[in-house]
């Protein structure tokens, strides 16, 4: 057998069905949405939380209509990467955007390890959570890899069950929480944040990132049955159902919080949501809950992620070494996402991490549309006012999300500035050399 034909990726056609591809958008929506980002969003635009979570929901149903489109008309393993060659060729522009996209779905793969920690800590008394937060997100990350070694159809069973069981708890969390809170009202002292239009723009942006998971279902195409029908119903699917979710939850927690209480405890909000309201046996609930959310987010977004990097490889849009590993490109893309999201994990805190998140997403998503608007339009039988709206909401919510960040963490605008800048030299060199 030749070293080629060893390293070919295989892709297991007709391996997802519908319920596995939801399985896996929601896996990673709810998975960071929930769980870790209410206490940041409302941090940024105090009361107005909750309807953050909804005009992120109307700008994300703006968005998915270029994806939706697209993966009807080309389901591919590689999905964005795909999807950008289609619009703008193998040149710079794709392959700069693939891998913003790449990078900021191996930054919801850190945000999730490190929610998981948050949450499994609060099960023990413990005050250092510098050292130990990080430490089990690590540990996750490595589990999830394992998982993602195996065959799909187990990577989808442990996707769905974790799935059902998640959704099913979220509810009930939701419902329960509205049901025994004395009020839907949320208490706002005189020292919490007041809400400005900037501080909404940017807990929206953050919101949004709550429902990009929708994204990693492209990344499945050519693996889901019948995808020209099953991909476009996925992707809404999973949209919808997060939106009921996140807006229950939104709700439970605002009526058994504080405003205050909300940010002090944003890294695990809705455990301690849980206490006031129903006692230490409803924060049990609920951390297992955020531990079997995130480890079936993480699952989810390796799986796509992996497989992205490897078309990206596949389209030679990207440097690949193998390092000396055996197996396939699909099983390096997996060793190397891994690893990477391993070093943010552990270095870096969950606010920056969804900040580079949105960023890198944001970007990358109006590419999408300004693509589909200028080469494909006709081709797919996209409406242009749809493309336009996205575009113009997408570039409205990141700046208002770039100038919260300047004004409060301009560290992290450096660090997005700086990685941006290097993927595009790097990439400018190596394509070049690859014309030579």
């Amino acid at each position: 057998m030749t070293d080629s034909t060893d390293r070919t990726p295989k892709y297991e056609e007709g391996s997802l069905s519908l319920v596995g591809a939801i399985a896996l958008g929601t896996g990673v929506m709810i998975g960071a949405g929930i769980f870790a980002l209410t206490g940041q969003m409302a941090e940024m635009t105090g009361r107005l939380f909750p309807l953050a979570f909804l005009s992120a929901a109307l700008i994300v149903s703006f968005s998915a209509y270029s994806y939706v489109k697209m993966s009807r008309a080309y389901p591919s393993a590689g999905g964005i990467g795909m999807y950008l060659q289609k619009a703008y060729g193998p040149t710079l522009p794709t392959a700069f955007h693939a891998l913003l996209m790449y990078f900021s779905m191996v930054i919801a793969q850190s945000f999730l390890a490190r929610t998981f920690g948050s949450y499994t800590l609060e099960l023990f008394d413990v005050e250092n959570r510098s050292l130990l937060v990080p430490s089990l997100g690590v540990a996750l990350l490595i589990s999830a890899f394992l998982i993602n070694l195996s065959a799909n159809k187990l990577i989808q069973g442990v996707a769905s069950v974790l799935g059902v069981i998640k959704i099913g708890g979220i509810i009930v969390f939701g419902v329960v929480g509205v049901l025994v809170a004395d009020s839907l009202e949320m208490e706002v002292s005189s020292s919490a944040p007041d809400a400005s239009l900037s501080g909404f723009l940017g807990a929206t942006a953050l919101g949004i990132l709550a429902f990009k998971g929708f994204t990693t279902i492209t990344n499945s195409g050519s693996e889901i049955k019948d995808p020209h029908r099953n991909l476009g119903r996925a992707i809404m699917i999973s949209i919808a159902l997060c939106v009921v979710i996140y807006a229950l939850v939104g709700f439970a927690v605002a009526s058994n919080l504080s405003l205050s209480e909300i940010i002090e405890t944003k890294d695990y909000s809705l455990a301690a949501a849980a206490r006031p309201a129903l006692g230490e046996a409803a924060v049990w609930f609920t951390v297992i809950l955020a531990m079997i959310a995130t480890a079936g987010g993480i699952i989810a977004s390796i799986f796509a992620v992996s497989r992205m990097l490897a078309m990206l490889t596949e389209m030679k849009l990207v440097p690949h070494r193998h390092f000396h590993m055996p197996g396939s490109i699909q099983k390096h893309t997996l060793v190397y996402t891994v690893v990477l999201g391993l070093i943010l994990t552990a270095f870096f805190d969950l606010s920056r991490i969804a900040a580079l998140g949105i960023i890198f997403y944001l970007i990358m998503d109006i590419a999408i549309h300004w693509g589909v608007l200028r080469h494909l339009r006709r081709e797919i039988d996209a409406s242009a006012t749809v493309l336009v709206i996205a575009i113009l909401l997408d570039a409205v919510v990141l700046a208002g999300f770039l100038w919260v960040k300047a004004t409060t963490d301009p560290l992290v605008l450096i660090v997005a500035s700086t990685t941006m800048a290097a993927i595009l030299v790097a990439e400018r060199l190596f394509l070049s050399r690859k014309e030579a």
